[in-house]
C-alpha cells in the first residue's frame, strides 16, 4: 500500500515538471513575440461605451494574463469541491 502511495507521489512530481515546463515555453514565447513587436502600430479595442487605444502587445498579454487568471479560478473552486468531498470520505485503515 505504502509501495503505491510513492508511485502516485512520483507521478504527480513528473505531471508538475511537464505543467511547468509548459508554462515556462509558453512565457518565453510571449516575451518573444513582445519584443519583436514593440513598435507595432497601436489597436482600438471597443467595449460597450468604452474605446480603448492600446499597443497590440498589451491587447495580447492582457488576454492571456486574463486566460490564465479565469482557468486558475475553475481550477480552484475544483480543487476546494475534491478536498471537500475527500474530507466527507471514511478514512483507509490497514488490514494489519
Amino acid at each position: 500500500m505504502k509501495c503505491d502511495r510513492i508511485g502516485h507521489a512520483r507521478e504527480e512530481v513528473k505531471a508538475m515538471r511537464a505543467f511547468f515546463g509548459i508554462g515556462f515555453l509558453l512565457v518565453i514565447v510571449v516575451a518573444i513575440f513582445a519584443v519583436q513587436n514593440s513598435n507595432a502600430a497601436p489597436v482600438t479595442i471597443k467595449f460597450l461605451m468604452w474605446k480603448f487605444e492600446t499597443s497590440l502587445v498589451y491587447t495580447i498579454f492582457g488576454a492571456i494574463v486574463l486566460g490564465i487568471l479565469l482557468t486558475l479560478s475553475f481550477w480552484i473552486g475544483k480543487a476546494i469541491h475534491a478536498s471537500i468531498r475527500k474530507k466527507g470520505l471514511p478514512k483507509e485503515t490497514d488490514p494489519a
